[in-house]
């Protein structure tokens, strides 16, 4: 699921990346929502506010919403150039050391806040949170080749629409060129969009309540579940890499 193959990567493993990071996208989404009243995630909306912001003169707000969005793009920035140079260096668990940094990260953020939370520190860790989010959002999308982008759920919905016509089109056309090979990828590609969507809608559902309930000891135990999922892959690896030598 983290691992880049040589060979195309399955719908099935795509699915699964999705259960996985586009769920725990939804969760630190809706955490920090309930934390700090703002999406880290959503930059359509956070760009859009912005206009609304010129025209009431909020120079603080609307600096505050350029940090997030710029830091969102350093995030996906970074998570673009640790892939390149880890692919030149032929590390195959590249991905699954990205997750695992944004996993430390994030636990070492909510660590913070459940023993210094002040109401002075949101804009910074809003910022912080923008960040991982795009590193987050670009691992998916490179891992995936753009098929899952765990926090861009206009994008997948997008997607997800045209993969629908496609697949309503191979069901209702006679042409000639389209093989039933064809109307299965185009199932396959609606259920993996599907999954994003849906997953990232329970996560947002999930992390509302286990933040409402066990506040910034939540947000630590999904820096901590994302630590032991990449940490998990890499042990995965390091055992079937071994066995190959045998």
């Amino acid at each position: 699921m983290l691992i880049k193959k040589k060979k195309v990567r399955s719908h099935t493993e795509d699915r699964l990346l999705a259960l996985v990071l586009a769920t725990t996208a939804g969760i630190l989404n809706a955490m920090a929502l309930g934390a700090f009243g703002f999406f880290p995630s959503h930059m359509t909306g956070n760009t859009s506010q912005i206009s609304q912001e010129v025209t009431t003169s909020d120079l603080h707000t609307m600096l505050f919403l350029m940090a997030l969005i710029i830091a969102f793009v350093l995030g996906c920035t970074v998570a673009r150039l640790a892939v390149v140079v880890g692919i030149r260096h032929k590390l195959r668990t590249i991905f699954c050391l990205i997750i695992l940094a944004e996993g430390a990260a994030l636990t070492a953020a909510s660590i913070f806040e459940l023993m210094f939370y002040r109401p002075s520190f949101n804009g910074e860790v809003l910022i912080m949170l923008g960040f991982l989010m795009g590193v987050h959002n670009a691992t998916s999308t490179q891992l995936s080749n753009g098929r899952v982008r765990s926090t861009h759920i206009t994008g997948t919905l997008t997607d997800a629409g045209i993969a629908l016509g496609s697949w309503i089109f191979a069901h209702t056309s006679h042409a000639v060129h389209l093989e039933t090979d064809d109307r299965r990828f185009f199932q396959k590609v609606l259920h993996t969009h599907l999954t994003t969507v849906f997953s990232f809608l329970s996560g947002c559902i999930a992390g509302l309540l286990l933040f409402k309930s066990y506040g910034f000891n939540a947000m630590v135990g999904l820096g901590v579940f994302l630590m032991l999922v990449a940490l998990t892959a890499i042990a995965v690896t390091v055992q079937r890499t071994r066995r190959s030598l045998y």
